[in-house]
């Protein structure tokens, strides 16, 4: 097993039961003790958990919203990922709907050379994305206006009503974290009534997310995973997710990571 791996499966374990002891996860992983405390070391540098005397324990509650500033540091080469593989499904002349997040803003990127776009967002960081990549001009951002959150969406009555006065092909959707029975979650309620309003006026919602976001579960719920017609994860997702995954969304696309040359892998579901 690699290190990405094995540090994917430590979060896992945090999150499913809250705290895991160093003993039990050199048995887990029949590795040294060095070996567990040098992953803990990392995944703790990384905010994913926090790193305490003999094990490690869960790093925020349900409620917490990190800044986009934190968040954009976490997980790049699985968010680069993501974007360039969520980019493919996007042609040209179509009306997108992109949602605030790190995520979200990695794929904004990736999408400013296709032509004759038109893209509703709900965050300033997205908007600015497109207009600072060298692209072709014929695109049209709609920014949708609202109350700035720590995690940089514009959300409240402004951005809802925004949103619903408009339809579009597809929705681009960030999370908090997605779960079995939580479903798709964020920890602000307010962002949770502005993504609501995007799954409801969309004919096609994507959702964006790294393996990290797996069983993380935030203070409120705004769709269940049915809702969702093609998730874009990364291939650091673990079986047990890839199978519950397989049998909830409609298209589960795992993203190589660290190769971004356009031959992601497609599980049907």
């Amino acid at each position: 097993m690699l290190a990405r791996q094995r540090q994917a499966r430590i979060v896992d374990e945090v999150r499913r039961r809250g705290g895991v002891r160093v003993s039990d996860l050199t048995t887990l992983f029949d590795v040294s003790d060095m070996t567990v405390r040098r992953d803990l070391e990392e995944l703790d540098r990384r905010g994913l958990l926090h790193k305490v005397h003999g094990g490690a324990v869960l790093t925020s509650n349900s409620a917490e919203e990190p800044g986009f500033e934190a968040k954009s540091l976490r997980e790049r080469r699985e968010k680069d990922a993501l974007a360039a593989a969520a980019a493919t499904l996007v042609g040209p002349g179509q009306a997108l709907a992109v949602s605030a997040g790190t995520t979200t803003r990695a794929l904004a990127t990736a999408l400013a050379g296709i032509p004759d776009i038109t893209v509703v967002t709900n965050s300033v960081r997205v908007a600015e994305a497109f207009g600072a990549t060298a692209g072709p001009s014929r695109q049209t951002v709609v920014l949708t206006g609202g109350v700035r959150t720590p995690s940089d969406a514009l959300v409240g009555p402004v951005a809802d009503a925004a949103i619903r006065s408009l339809h579009v092909d597809v929705l681009f959707l960030g999370v908090h974290g997605m779960d079995p029975a939580a479903g798709l979650t964020t920890p602000n309620l307010a962002e949770a009534e502005t993504n609501r309003a995007f799954l409801a006026h969309a004919q096609k919602v994507i959702v964006v997310a790294d393996h990290t976001k797996w069983r993380t579960v935030g203070l409120c719920s705004f769709g269940p995973l049915s809702a969702v017609d093609v998730l874009v994860t990364d291939d650091g997702i673990d079986q047990e997710a890839r199978a519950v995954l397989g049998e909830t969304v409609g298209d589960l696309v795992l993203a190589p990571v660290g190769a971004q040359d356009g031959s992601h892998g497609k599980d049907r579901g």
